[in-house]
């Protein structure tokens, strides 16, 4: 075997085991195929749990401040790049494994070519030693009979015969001479026809040798090329996987002061349900006020406080709000109801609906109503609340929060549809976009329905 060929199955040999500590198992032919629509599989799984991970993050982000806030929202950066990473390394893999197992295959050839080569070149050499030996032979011959002096015929064989005896017994030697001699020549014949024949064939096979060593030389400089660009995914999966461990450091370390700030977002929804429990205690009253005093002068009840009762707006079928975004349909980007707050561990109320509407983009009264007030609340940013009266019996409104701008004031009439200011980024919140809540009786309930979705 060439020192080629050993380098050649050297490298090869290093890349497998260099392979194996990115990825253990080597598989090919179906077995790949299987293992990577398995890993794809894997991959989409890993993709959706980073989907509802990054939700989980962004809806963090509307309790927390400061430092932590930019901490999680680098965490969710970080997590976000984390399936896209696998996938690369994944991929990276799989071609290394494959680019491997022809580099493995052409260098086997390739030895095989070689020693194909070696044997035919032996036997070339030992076929030539055989012919020479002929013709020595054949040499010999002509020679013992140049010395004779005479003809080997059967004619000359007869003349020289004293007796029929000797005849016979001369005869019998002179045939088995020629027979020796055309047994000989005939040899030779063969020799040199296979000498030609066999000196082609090595011509073929160095040629084919001298093509293989090209074609693993290519293979191998393939298999070493996938190898480090897997090495490379391998090394950004694992910064990433290290950064993703030092965030969740930080964020632990942190965690007395996001349990403060969760307190104090806790702290203003309190105040919030406080204050709009106060509203619908007063329209309550107003609204007794007011039938006592229709029941006396013998009149109908009149609208109901706040901003009264009020006819639903144009919404779609079966829904009680407009589209209060600038984007139709409606897309909803963080659900109402109970979640996991990654960074404390403990279930919280996200008690409104996240709809995309980015910055700067205008924000519309889902519904007519009176607006209670335009101002900034903790953890809230800009809010405006919209009293909409009494419907179906009950105290209805509605807030839209993290405005960046208010159009409407305190006080404000406004109808469905209208207005009322343009989204942003402010309080605690991840990014723009409109979080709106709805109040039945002064408890958030869940908007959906409300907006017909």
């Amino acid at each position: 075997m060439s020192h080629r060929t050993h380098r050649l199955l050297r490298a090869a040999t290093a890349a497998a085991a260099a392979l194996a500590v990115v990825l253990p198992a080597v598989v090919a032919g179906p077995a790949l195929a299987d293992d990577l629509e398995n890993r794809r599989t894997q991959t989409e799984q890993k993709l959706a749990e980073a989907d509802e991970r990054a939700g989980e993050l962004a809806a963090a982000l509307e309790d927390l401040e400061g430092d932590l806030a930019e901490t999680v929202a680098e965490l969710a950066e970080i997590e976000a790049q984390m399936p896209a990473a696998q996938e690369r390394l994944d991929t990276a893999v799989a071609a290394a494994q494959e680019a491997q197992r022809l580099a493995d295959e052409y260098a086997l050839r390739l030895q095989d070519a070689e020693a194909e080569e070696v044997e035919v070149a032996e036997q070339i050499d030992v076929d030539r030693s055989r012919e020479d030996e002929v013709r020595a032979t054949i040499g010999q011959m002509a020679r013992e009979a140049y010395r004779g002096g005479r003809d080997v015929s059967g004619m000359s064989v007869m003349l020289d015969a004293e007796s029929s005896e000797e005849f016979v017994e001369r005869y019998g030697l002179v045939s088995t001479a020629m027979r020796t001699q055309a047994q000989v020549l005939g040899d030779l014949q063969t020799l040199v026809a296979e000498n030609e024949n066999a000196q082609v064939r090595l011509e073929a096979v160095r040629e084919k040798v001298a093509e293989l060593k090209a074609e693993a030389d290519a293979a191998l400089a393939e298999a070493q090329q996938r190898e480090q660009e897997a090495a490379e995914a391998k090394a950004e999966l694992e910064d990433l996987q290290e950064q993703q461990t030092a965030k969740l450091a930080s964020i632990e370390d942190q965690k007395a002061d996001a349990e403060a700030q969760v307190a104090k977002q806790e702290r203003a929804r309190s105040n919030l349900a406080s204050d709009l429990a106060k509203i619908v205690q007063e329209q309550r009253e107003q609204r007794e006020r007011e039938a006592a005093a229709n029941a006396g002068s013998g009149g109908s009840s009149g609208g109901g406080g706040g901003g009264g009762s009020v006819q639903p707006p144009a919404a779609p079928a079966g829904a009680m709000f407009a589209n209060p975004t600038a984007h139709s349909p409606i897309y909803v980007t963080s659900e109402y109801g109970m979640r996991l707050h990654p960074v404390l561990g403990y279930y919280r109320m996200h008690a409104g609906i996240d709809l995309r509407d980015r910055c700067g983009e205008p924000v519309y009264a889902g519904r007519s109503g009176t607006v209670q007030w335009a101002r900034f609340r903790s953890g809230y940013g800009n809010q405006v609340m919209i009293d909409h009266g009494w419907v179906n019996g009950s105290s209805l409104m509605s807030s839209y929060n993290h405005m960046s701008v208010f159009t409407v004031g305190a006080g404000s009439t406004v109808s469905a549809g209208q207005l009322i200011g343009y989204a942003g980024n402010t309080g605690t919140s991840a990014a723009c976009h409109l979080h709106f809540e709805v109040y039945i009786n002064g408890a958030t309930v869940n908007p959906r329905s409300y907006l017909g979705l």
